[in-house]
């Protein structure tokens, strides 16, 4: 990214004051390969196959559902362990010789994987001859073990096998032809009746073999992609399966032997779940129109956007941080990918026009969190919640509009009441993008509301993102950057390379989910649940609130709200909490987990940026962002804010509760009404803030006599202040 107008085109230059370039550009990671000549075309060729394949069969000649879900998963994990190394990367001789010997050991290891491929399609032959089952000695011996020790030890291997950054990896061609064995077993035995038998001990023995490769093979590449948090989180799951009969309290159940958990755990109940049927779905649809948006410079619009509406105004690179952030999070459903792709221009001016870099990445790190909550799309989460829920989509998306709202306008006032307390001044007129010339290419935010309209009007999301898709591609050609042919393989290609990992973590999520449900780990934490309830309905939400972010931390938002709706929301349910707002308590403290310490993806992602303390930057954006972790329990006691009510009560309940939050940044801030806030006044301001969240009439009623109140208190106390210099 860059604020150099040299670099842009000399048309572009005439026809605005562009600040901004480069927002669209992907992201590279540290671990990804950089491939050139051949391997890069063959690459590319590959990706562009993976999202093409998804469009034709959403669209055109569908898939049975598991036969889909396994191409699905396999493709992702072929593309990851093609992209992604599992060491890093180095040019020194030294290093390389050192492990040399990883090369030859891989090339031994390719030969049971080889050879466990072509015993798929052995078997496969055998069923078309009318084989009802498969000799379980041809599963164990000549398919399952080489399996599984060229999976075992390929990965291992892989840790070790450092290269230039150019150059492909031999373990990892293993792993690749693992995934595919697996995947191709998976798809001869599930497409036939020993489908039937998963979960039972007549199911046949290489799918619990096939089911542990491909469960190993899903956790390296989440460790390559992500990190360790969801890798151990999982494994901590799958160990309760074996040592779940041995602890005590509602901890132990019956058990489950290796067989009989493994033959279920690669089915709908685990990996192909709802978890990987919205990756399949909707997730790598969404992706693929936000890479269509990027191919034609959306973003870059954006965040001109943003600048040209907010900039002037004091702190503004603040607040063009949340407006960006907001538009953003439309197309870019991950706080950290928001935070990368606004925060870059945005904490850099934050820190020009006063802010100290500690809140200038805690800022963009609660904007760009909020673009999870952002309606139409709102990360993957929503259609996860839909997929669990039965809820249609368009109500979870109308349901979010206040919460949205809220969220927004507190991280506004918060860096608002910041730049006036400090005194910091927003940008010069001439440093910014002129509006008016923006506001010619408002057709850009065409695609969005052919989606948005589509939603509404009845379409399936399938239908309605495919619209917009292709409306995104013909609304281009208005544009200075219209997309031709070359444009739409690139935007397919970026699509398949964004989605791995977002498939990848819906995989391993799968894997969680699937331990809860087979376990009956989540009734036994509900009736936990209900039993605190007995003490304090408050006190059981404050419990699920704590729980729903212990299992966010570190994790994307899409795996800790895939998991903490398995164990939390339906203990919510239980207490009589409509399903609506039990999952958007735990979907919004999911959400903000990327912000709270101490460990805070985004924010972690700011202070990089910034340069800060990551753990004073967490703190910091935890505060900014203080207002969402308040208005989950108001959605208990005015559901008009999920728009639950009549047209009048949710216009009072938005108003209330925006002025409520508008009382809370005042509070955190130490300002309000235009001066500093003495501690007393600051409790008062809580107070008030808290009663005109909740939303009732005598609530709200109380909270403007308070706020009346202080206004009073600061207009007494800016009048002694002169008396007091003079």
């Amino acid at each position: 990214m860059t604020t150099d107008k040299q670099e842009l085109p000399e048309s572009a230059q005439m026809e605005d004051k562009v600040i901004v370039h480069g927002v669209d550009e992907e992201p590279i990671e540290p671990n990804r390969r950089l491939f050139e000549s051949w391997k890069l075309k063959a690459v590319t060729a590959l990706a562009i196959l993976y999202s093409s394949f998804h469009l034709y069969t959403l669209n055109v000649a569908p898939l049975e559902t598991w036969s889909f879900r396994i191409i699905h998963v396999c493709g992702a994990l072929v593309l990851g362990y093609i992209l992604f190394s599992g060491a890093r990367f180095t040019d020194e001789d030294s290093v390389k010789r050192r492990h040399a010997w990883t090369t030859p050991v891989a090339g031994v290891l390719l030969l049971p994987a080889l050879y466990a491929l072509y015993q798929t399609f052995v078997m496969y032959g055998m069923v078309q001859a009318g084989t009802v089952r498969i000799d379980p000695a041809i599963e164990t011996w000549h398919f399952g073990w080489p399996l599984l020790a060229a999976t075992g030890l390929g990965i291992i291997v892989s840790w070790f096998h450092q290269r230039e950054r150019s150059k492909f990896s031999f373990p990892d061609l293993v792993l690749i032809v693992a995934s595919i064995a697996t995947a191709v077993y998976f798809l001869v035995v599930y497409n036939t009746s020993m489908r039937m038998s998963t979960g039972t001990s007549f199911a046949p023995i290489g799918i619990s073999f096939a089911a542990i490769a491909g469960t190993a093979l899903i956790m390296e590449l989440t460790r390559r992609l992500t990190g360790y948090a969801l890798v151990i989180i999982a494994l901590v799951f799958l160990a309760y399966v074996f040592a779940g009969p041995y602890l005590p309290g509602f901890l132990g159940y019956p058990g489950l032997s290796i067989q009989r958990f493994f033959s279920q755990v690669y089915t709908d109940a685990g990996v192909l779940g709802p978890t990987t049927a919205v990756s399949s779905t909707y997730i790598i649809l969404f992706i693929i129109f936000a890479a269509f948006l990027q191919a034609s410079k959306v973003g870059d619009y954006f965040v001109n956007f943003a600048f040209a509406t907010a900039g002037r105004a004091r702190g503004g690179p603040a607040k063009v941080s949340i407006f960006a952030s907001g538009l953003m999070g439309m197309i870019n459903g991950t706080s950290a990918g928001n935070v990368v792709s606004t925060g870059s221009l945005t904490i850099p001016l934050m820190k020009k026009v006063g802010y100290n870099r500690k809140t200038a990445g805690a800022v963009e790190a609660a904007a760009s969190t909020g673009g999870q909550i952002m309606p139409p799309i709102m990360g993957a989460g929503a259609f996860i919640m839909a997929e669990i829920t039965g809820i249609p989509y368009t109500e979870i998306a109308i349901a979010a509009i206040i919460p949205a709202i809220l969220y927004f306008v507190s991280v506004y006032f918060m860096v608002d009441f910041e730049a006036a307390r400090t005194g910091m001044r927003g940008m010069r007129k001439d440093e910014l993008p002129e509006f008016r010339r923006l506001i010619k290419q408002i057709y850009l935010f065409i695609p969005i509301i052919i989606l948005i309209y589509a939603l509404f009007q009845g379409y399936s999301v399938i239908r309605a993102g495919t619209l917009a898709t292709v409306s995104a591609a013909v609304v281009s050609w208005l544009s200075p950057n219209k997309m031709g042919f070359r444009a739409i393989l690139r935007a397919l290609d970026l699509a398949s390379v964004m989605s791995i990992q977002i498939i990848v973590v819906c995989a391993a999520a799968g894997v969680i989910v699937g331990v809860i449900s087979l376990t009956g780990v989540g009734a036994r934490f509900s009736s936990l649940l209900l039993g605190v309830a007995e003490a304090s309905q408050l006190l059981a939400l404050i419990f699920a609130m704590l729980i729903s972010i212990l299992l966010g931390m570190g994790m994307p938002t899409t795996a800790a709200y895939a998991v903490a709706a398995s164990v939390v929301a339906p203990g919510l349910v239980e207490l009589g909490i409509q399903p609506l707002t039990a999952h958007f308590f735990v979907f919004y403290f999911a959400v903000v987990s990327a912000i709270t310490p101490p460990v805070a993806l985004a924010s972690y992602a700011a202070a990089g940026i910034s340069g800060a303390n990551a753990m004073e930057t967490s703190v910091a954006s935890f505060k900014i962002g203080l207002a969402a972790f308040i208005v989950p329990f108001m959605f208990f006691y005015n559901s008009a804010l999920l728009m639950d009510a009549s047209f009048f009560e949710i216009a009072r309940a938005l108003v209330t509760a925006t002025f409520g939050v508008y009382l809370l940044s005042g509070s955190v801030q130490a300002w309000i009404f235009n001066q500093g806030a003495a501690w007393y006044t600051r409790i008062l301001l809580l107070v008030a803030a808290l009663l005109m969240i909740e939303g009732g009439l005598y609530t709200d009623i109380t909270g403007i006599a308070i706020a009346v109140v202080i206004f009073l208190l600061q207009k007494q106390r800016g009048r002694a202040r002169p008396a007091t210099q003079s």
